[in-house]
């Protein structure tokens, strides 16, 4: 059958119509963040045939559905705003995980899984593209997922391991839905103090990992000086445009595709989706490659760059929970630290404020607080930035490992920290 005609055959007129081919016991999987079908999820509360279905979800940009448990059980694999006020009302559930074991964490509880995925349009050979994805959708598929789309005309279509043919999807709707954008991130004197001392550490040749949100926008602002860096990362963030059309980012040195980005999800603005359609040098990739840790060990002067919500004197990182309470979850934060701290050549870098609330909380914490999850561990973390300098931790000795934190903190903690640390047999005796 031609591809216009068999698109014709699997073009189905309502989202209504087609999510009610999801059967009852069976689970649902989304794609991260922008490559969720948001029509598809918007419609599932009025499929009146769900009865113990679970929806997996990552980094759900759109409201929490109003739906009851017994019905469909939401699971996230990574909390955002609104998800963080229904786990704390326990309407929904958390699935620990590292970001590059998502994959084989679903193929393992998955039961009949069908995986709603949100498309670019078709192109001449009837292949949609991904589009911002790649993440775990593409092993899901691979596993034996049955496949329904939302064709969102919006959509970008990008190269990679992120091609879906037409004859291998269910069905599909058609939309012209704007795609999530993030919101503008003004930078603090404390962000651009920061993003001044990780790019210092970041040497011309160098292959980074970074994401989204003020510090990591302040550090690319101070990366424009700089040559022949290359990109791999798990998120492609909005300010990776401006270095690649800068010349700073040639991508020359990736061992994964020569010449091009790698990643495997992107979230911006507008003008990243745009600069990603067609682009030839951004090949998408699935997360079990490009967080791999064994891969990432091998990357020559490989920097990660993530940030942590606090972090101990014993070089310990929560970057999940406040005050006890999840807010988030670990992402690739791990996997890339134990990437770079397997790889001799590495860094590994984790920034946040030296302080909190108008500076009366510290960050350089004397021991994680109550019910803290450790994200990173104190054998993984390298280099911990804030605006007051650099901790080179890797090497160093408990002792020195707090008097190099201490040295970091916010000066109205130091010296309380210090007598914290003596207490805890951190730091020697006076």
């Amino acid at each position: 059958m031609e591809v216009t005609a068999l698109y014709e055959k699997k073009k189905v007129e309502t989202a209504f119509k087609l999510i009610n081919q999801i059967k009852p016991e069976t689970d649902i999987v989304v794609p991260i963040a922008v490559g969720e079908p948001r029509t598809l999820v918007e419609t599932l509360p009025e499929h009146q045939g769900l009865k113990g279905n679970r929806l997996f979800q990552m980094l759900s940009l759109g409201p929490v559905l109003d739906i009851e448990k017994e019905r469909l059980q939401i699971v996230s694999m990574f909390l955002t705003g609104h998800e963080r006020v229904a786990f704390q009302a326990g309407k929904i559930d958390l699935l620990p995980n590292h970001f590059s074991d998502v994959p084989h964490i679903l193929e393992e509880i998955l039961r009949e899984p069908t995986i709603m995925i949100q498309t670019s349009k078709m192109n001449e050979e009837g292949y949609f593209s991904l589009g911002t994805n790649a993440d775990y959708t593409m092993t899901v598929i691979e596993n034996g997922a049955k496949i329904i789309a939302e064709v969102n005309e919006q959509m970008p279509f990008t190269d990679g391991e992120n091609l879906i043919h037409l004859k291998d999807v269910e069905g599909f709707i058609e939309t012209n839905r704007p795609l999530p954008t993030t919101p503008d991130i003004p930078l603090r004197p404390a962000d651009k103090k920061i993003g001044r001392l990780c790019a210092d550490l970041i040497e011309d040749g160098s292959t980074i990992q970074i994401g989204f949100g003020s510090i990591p926008n302040a550090i690319m602002d101070d990366l424009h000086e700089h040559k022949e860096l290359t990109v791999h990362t798990e998120m492609i963030p909005d300010k990776i445009v401006d270095l690649m059309e800068s010349g700073a980012v040639t991508n020359q040195n990736n061992v994964f595709a020569p010449g091009c980005l790698t990643a495997t999800f992107a979230y911006g603005s507008n003008r990243l989706y745009s600069f990603m359609n067609e682009n030839p040098l951004i090949k998408m990739m699935p997360v079990k490659d490009t967080n791999d840790s064994r891969k990432l060990a091998a990357i020559p002067k490989l920097v990660t760059i993530n940030a942590a919500i606090e972090v101990d004197l014993y070089g310990q990182c929560n970057a999940e929970t406040v005050s006890g309470s999840y807010y988030s979850s670990t992402g690739g934060q791990a996997d890339f630290g134990i990437g770079a701290r397997m790889n001799k050549e590495a860094k590994g870098i984790i920034c946040l404020h030296a302080s909190a609330k108008g500076g009366a909380i510290s960050k350089i914490v004397p021991k994680l607080s109550a019910g803290a999850v450790v994200t990173t561990s104190k054998n993984d973390v390298d280099y911990v930035v804030t605006e007051f300098g650099v901790a080179k931790l890797r090497g160093k000795t408990v002792h020195e490992r707090a008097k190099a934190l201490i040295a970091i903190a916010h000066p109205d903690f130091r010296e309380q920290l210090e007598e914290d640390a003596r207490s805890a047999a951190l730091l020697p005796p006076k």
